[in-house]
């Protein structure tokens, strides 16, 4: 991707992750759906941007994969079961989970920003969807064997460098 079709995609990238945000501040987040709906809306987002910063056939998804998108959905995704609205079984146990690994601390003061981490899932989710790099297939050539001169058989080209053009050193001429 060259720089201006880069730039000119980031900006709607962002022109579309902005209007994503202003769409997911409509909706209200004081039920347990409306609040999931945000976050989707908000990682939404998060993918918009990625996928606005695609690079071609360049990446390695696996690793993006393995390294990038699951360590932030399991982390971010515990912290967004554990700061729903309401108490149910998934909020409440993972509320009990990180205060027995003595994370909820943690857990509750990351929980503030819960828009930030649904729009890094989705944008982790994003750059992970960059293609895998084709392989190149190298054709070897082999020259034939009737070609190469045989070693017992002197000629006149196994004395000449072949294809170098003969030259005869003549002195310089002298001002």
């Amino acid at each position: 991707m060259n720089a201006i079709i880069r730039a000119l995609s980031t900006l709607a990238g962002v022109a579309a992750a902005g209007f994503l945000l202003w769409v997911a501040a409509q909706i209200g987040r004081h039920s347990t759906g409306g609040y999931w709906a945000t976050c989707a809306i908000v990682a939404a987002a998060g993918l918009v941007l990625a996928l606005a910063q695609l690079r071609g056939r360049t990446g390695h998804p696996r690793a993006m994969l393995t390294f990038g998108f699951l360590p932030v959905l399991v982390v971010a995704g515990w912290v967004l079961i554990a700061m729903e609205p309401h108490g149910n079984w998934f909020r409440d146990h993972a509320l009990a989970w990180s205060n027995d690994m003595g994370i909820g601390g943690a857990v509750r003061d990351v929980g503030t920003w819960v828009g930030v981490l649904a729009l890094g899932i989705g944008f982790t989710l994003g750059a992970m969807l960059e293609p895998t790099p084709r392989r190149r297939v190298v054709e070897t050539h082999e020259p034939a064997i009737e070609d190469e001169p045989v070693a017992a058989e002197p000629s006149e080209e196994a004395t000449t460098v072949t294809g170098a053009p003969e030259t005869t050193e003549e002195p310089a001429p002298v001002p």
